[in-house]
């Protein structure tokens, strides 16, 4: 039996995020927060276009982002 302790969905990739952007994913997700009513691409092209962050980091913070709001 295993003890998969791996982050599973979106938050796999947090670390990859930290690293690359040098914020916690914390900074990312309140950057969300102010942006109420926006779908997701619309979210998504927000990190992108006004923070630099690739689609697949962007994808992810947006799909967690959205997912701890339900």
């Amino acid at each position: 039996m295993s003890t998969d302790t791996q982050p599973k969905g979106p938050a796999s990739y947090f670390l990859s995020i930290e690293k690359t952007y040098g914020q916690p994913v914390a900074y990312w997700l309140g950057l969300l927060a102010k942006k109420p009513g926006l779908k997701h691409m619309e979210l998504v092209g927000y990190l992108k276009a006004g923070h630099g962050l690739g689609h697949g980091h962007a994808n992810a913070l947006v799909a967690h982002h959205l997912n701890a709001q339900r």
